[in-house]
């Protein structure tokens, strides 16, 4: 598995944790919670899109 692959799993995997962290902030009713999984989604989401357009311009 080469770098990028690795990159684009640990993104997918942090997304994912984020979006089942908002369910657990709908049942425990936390805004901290759900604040928090909100950056983390943002965050991965920005890491994909800077990586896949580095990833396109050949870098």
């Amino acid at each position: 598995m080469n770098r990028e692959k690795v990159l684009y799993l640990l993104i997918a995997v942090l997304a994912t944790l984020c979006i089942s962290a908002i369910g657990v902030a709908i049942a425990e009713r936390s805004w901290l919670i759900t604040a928090l999984s909100l950056i983390g989604m943002y965050a991965a989401f920005a890491g994909a899109r800077k990586l896949r357009s580095r990833q396109a311009s050949g870098q």
